[in-house]
């Protein structure tokens, strides 16, 4: 197969999205088709791009088949789930701040999505890649690595890290059944 571009990447995934919405695409079919997408970078960053902010049930639902799939597929992953827990908290700090309330609850949205695909990831991957980030938005040049330059070079403040830091840290918080 053929390495996708970012953008067909995009709009591929939003296909599969439709098509699972629809009841045309099995958990399991839908499984194996974003497991070829997510096997390369851009191929994953299309898939969350098109997924994690999408008005569509499948990342509140996250079936088991999609899971095993996105769980094999490894660091990439997880890297790219932990990088998008940090802009959405960021952003949405962002929004509360300007009162863009629209923007605010999409960020959230891809907040809650990221948390909650990171509780389901491989835990000690997650947990390597998040004290990285951690590390990064306390300021640690040393242990935060290339964080450090993701960060800064979106212009993340003070109160955007912390932010930030605050939401890694709720990764590892139990979540409450809803009763």
């Amino acid at each position: 197969m053929t390495e996708l571009s970012f953008p067909a990447a995009i709009e591929q995934a939003s296909s599969l999205l439709a098509l699972w919405e629809r009841g045309e695409l099995s958990d399991e079919v839908l499984a194996d088709r974003v497991a070829e997408l997510v096997a390369s970078r851009d191929g994953a960053r299309g898939f969350f791009v098109a997924s994690l902010p999408a008005d569509n049930p499948l990342m509140d639902r996250l079936p088991e088949p999609l899971v095993l799939q996105l769980r094999a597929a490894g660091g990439e992953v997880v890297d790219l789930t932990a990088r998008n827990l940090a802009m959405s908290t960021a952003m949405e700090w962002q929004h509360r701040h300007s009162e863009d309330e629209e923007h605010r609850a999409g960020s959230e949205r891809v907040q809650a999505r990221s948390t909650e695909l990171l509780r389901q990831l491989d835990p000690t991957s997650v947990k390597e890649r998040l004290e990285r980030l951690l590390a990064a938005a306390a300021g640690d040049v040393e242990a935060g690595g290339e964080d450090v330059a993701f960060l800064e070079r979106w212009g993340y403040n003070a109160e955007q890290k912390q932010a930030i830091a605050r939401a890694i840290e709720a990764v590892a918080e139990p979540t409450t059944p809803l009763s």
